[in-house]
């Protein structure tokens, strides 16, 4: 069975797929994690034959799109390699209201001119996964930016007070005294409207997502259409293996990361967190091989779908020479001052990670790592919490399995 270049080990399976029962087609798609509402929905939809028109939105709220980000997009491969068509919405309009979903303060507004400068660079990295030939790309601007504020009130109409205030983050924040603004009540409706301007058949979107795609899917019913089917995706662990994948958290990896980095990147994570995205990324177990290995091959070939192979067959061989051979002396590291570090290792430690890497850790995050013996200075384990040490220029401070830097 051929493996196509965003991961998936599905090129024959999808052909069989195509040509069975849209049951096996609809079971096949919930792999990995995903959820449909409703399943039969979408089976009577694949039983009609035609191309399903299969919705994404993103909102250009940073220039760059994270794994996180690539959950959605590796299910909206697949639905590209079943043959349907990809609509990828570029959410210039709704970025300056801010999606409210899973947060417990309101996101700030961007302006018109941050929000195109970000969206620049999102159809090149969607792109870097979804097939350009099945993919429709369009900017909401281009009918919510229309609308005058007689359309909006009339928009506004079809929807409830009530229905908004059963969002779980809107009640979540008002059980705690927290305020929701009124622009950000707007922010389901405009994407509900989305799904109606493009007919949409499918929708994708992380699990916070539920409730604004249950909104499109009532809009679409009082216009007549199809109600589109939500493909709701799970939410990506970052780094840290506890909170959602973000940039403003500093646990993500980029996929336009360079693929040193990247692939440095994945193998810090724990072995819990390898098989969370064997599973959420590529719809399998770890393999059966030492959880070292099982890692090498998940980096790699994250590495190898954002950039190529020779970037992940060269980003596994400095691995090896870095970490496996333990031959730092030869390697590139990043690089910080002694005066940078410090001289109590704790804050050595911190500041390594963050002048680095650009990883915020925390004190009692560095103290662990000495505790567990993972810091290493000249070749030797510190344990010691409360060690002082002046630190040379040339030598290495290692900080995991995977990091280390180089004092100059």
């Amino acid at each position: 069975m051929g493996r196509n270049k965003s991961g998936f080990c599905v090129a024959l399976e999808q052909l069989v797929l195509t040509m069975e029962s849209p049951e096996r087609t609809a079971e096949f798609l919930q792999r990995g994690g995903s959820r449909l509402i409703n399943e039969s929905e979408l089976i009577n939809k694949l039983r009609e034959g035609r191309v399903l028109r299969v919705k994404f939105g993103v909102d250009p709220t940073s220039p760059d799109l994270h794994l996180g980000h690539s959950v959605n997009l590796f299910k909206l491969r697949q639905f590209q390699d079943l043959g349907h068509l990809a609509v990828l919405i570029i959410g210039d309009f709704t970025t300056m209201v801010g999606d409210p979903s899973g947060r417990s303060t309101m996101r700030p507004m961007l302006t018109r001119e941050q929000v195109m400068a970000n969206a620049e660079t999102y159809k090149a990295q969607a792109f870097k996964l979804l097939d350009p030939a099945r993919t429709e790309i369009v900017f909401n601007s281009e009918w919510l930016g229309k609308m005058n504020y007689l359309d909006v009130i009339r928009l506004n109409s079809r929807v409830t007070l009530q229905q908004m205030l059963q969002r779980e983050d809107f009640k979540a924040r008002m059980d705690r005294s927290l305020p929701v603004f009124l622009h950000e009540l707007q922010y389901p409706i405009l994407q509900g409207w989305d799904s109606v301007m493009i007919r949409a058949d499918v929708e994708l979107g992380g699990t916070d997502q539920l409730f604004n795609i249950m909104v499109g899917r009532e809009l679409q019913k009082e216009e007549g259409q199809s109600q589109q089917v939500a493909c709701l995706q799970p939410i990506l662990e970052g780094l840290d293996g506890v909170q959602k994948m973000s940039k403003s958290l500093h646990n993500y990896v980029g996929i336009c990361d360079a693929p040193k980095e990247m692939f440095g990147k994945l193998m810090s994570i724990s072995d819990v967190l390898m098989a969370r995205y064997y599973e959420v990324l590529f719809g399998e177990v770890v393999p059966a091989i030492h959880p070292m290995e099982a890692k090498k091959q998940l980096a790699s070939r994250i590495v190898e779908q954002f950039h190529d192979l020779p970037a992940a067959e060269a980003a596994l061989e400095e691995f090896n020479l870095q970490f496996g051979k333990r031959d730092l002396d030869s390697v590139a590291l990043p690089t910080i001052t002694a005066a940078e570090l410090g001289d109590d290792l704790i804050s050595a430690v911190v500041n390594a990670f963050s002048k680095g890497f650009g990883i915020v850790k925390s004190r009692s995050d560095a103290r662990r790592l000495v505790e567990q013996g993972s810091v290493q200075w000249r070749g030797e384990k510190i344990t010691d919490t409360k060690a002082r040490i002046t630190f040379a220029a040339g030598e290495i401070l290692k900080l995991d399995k995977t990091r280390a830097v180089r004092v100059i």
